[in-house]
């Protein structure tokens, strides 16, 4: 019988965790048991111990390595686990040593890229592949990257499976956090428009900088809003966009939110959702943009391409050319009421293909080659 084992690194707030949690809050529409297990603690511990399925605690003593194999293999044997699903490369090498001379499956996503990693990383990497038996995806694109850069031996082992997201909270009536009033205005009678994400590498915050000021130029009234945090590591990506703002006299146009817990009311409230890239995974927050049934604006990196079907779900426009958004914005403009009608329709399959439910069953799915 099936039974699966979640291995994560720890449960502190990120994208991985968050996904996970989501599947773990679901558990019960799954075709399958699992159980979670996790290295370290983290902010999410009391979340995650608090859904169904059992969340276990199992890491290296003394920085043991070897005792903590031979724990995680007693463990996963002792639960009946048949497959160990790894979030990361080095979780997927403890499976590999741990379920080594038994029938127990290894398979491990890959949620970002490689970029930045040392070429001893690089070579860890290539033998978490060899050791798995099952490799997933989140997106075609990223399949392509590894599949370029790495040996796979058998191609057929590799999968792509889109993150799932937790819908429901879009529809939430709850009121924003009090101890976060929000700033966005209802009374404003300029467009409400917003991007979400943290100034970090990846995002292309500075590149709306410029289509804002064109906004401005063109006399549009407008309030966008920036919603993510100052990276502490590259602060300069967050201040280069607030000088700009200030010097083109921009700072009561546009707002700089930070982090915020309350992005679902927010995405309620927008006009349109403006978005730039130059390295994604996956795009959770175009995703959600577009399943609230938000006009979406987004560059046509390959990612985004891919998520919002080649442009059906999304206005895609050309990477790093703030006239074609310009251009592609104008058309928007001038029948905005029918793009809106026409967003709102699209919301439907798009929480249709990226929902839980259809996360879960494209598990299974791979779960069942092995």
């Amino acid at each position: 019988m099936l039974k699966v084992a979640y291995l994560l690194g720890s449960l502190n707030r990120g994208g991985t965790e968050t996904l996970l949690l989501d599947v773990f809050r679901s558990a019960s529409i799954a075709s399958f048991p699992f159980v979670g297990i996790h290295r370290k603690g983290g902010v999410y511990r009391d979340e995650f111990y608090a859904t169904t399925p059992p969340f276990l605690h199992c890491a290296p003593v003394h920085h043991n390595i070897f005792a903590y194999v031979r724990r995680l293999r007693h463990l996963l044997q002792g639960q009946q686990v048949t497959v160990v699903h790894a979030q990361q490369y080095l979780d997927a090498l403890y499976a590999g040593l741990a379920t080594h001379g038994t029938d127990i499956k290894v398979v491990q996503t890959f949620h970002g890229y490689d970029y930045g990693c040392t070429w001893w990383q690089k070579a860890l990497i290539q033998l978490s592949i060899r050791w798995s038996d099952a490799v997933c995806f989140v997106s075609k694109a990223q399949q392509q990257h590894y599949l370029q850069h790495y040996a796979f031996g058998n191609t057929e082992k590799t999968h792509v499976v889109y993150n799932g997201i937790d819908f429901s909270k879009l529809d939430t009536t709850d009121l924003p956090n009090p101890a976060l009033p929000s700033k966005i205005d209802p009374a404003s009678r300029g467009m409400k428009l917003a991007m979400v994400g943290n100034f970090v590498r990846g995002r292309a915050q500075s590149s709306l900088c410029q289509f804002l000021l064109r906004l401005a130029q063109n006399r549009i009234p407008f309030d966008f809003y920036f919603i993510g945090k100052k990276d502490d590591t590259e602060p300069w990506r967050y201040d280069d966009c607030v000088r700009f703002c200030d010097q083109h006299h921009l700072q009561d146009s546009v707002h700089f939110l930070g982090s915020r817990s309350d992005v679902p009311q927010i995405l309620r409230q927008l006009d349109a959702f403006v978005y730039a890239t130059d390295h994604d995974t996956f795009g959770i927050a175009v995703v959600e943009a577009m399943a609230a049934g938000v006009p979406v604006f987004v560059n046509d990196y390959e990612v985004m391409t891919e998520i919002t079907h080649h442009g059906e779900w999304a206005t895609l426009y050309r990477t790093g050319n703030t006239e074609d958004l310009w251009r592609h914005f104008k058309a928007f403009i001038q029948n905005r009421e029918t793009a809106q009608l026409q967003t709102r329709q699209i919301a439907s399959q798009v929480r249709q293909h990226y929902s839980i439910a259809h996360h879960l069953q494209q598990l299974y799915d791979v779960y069942r080659t092995l």
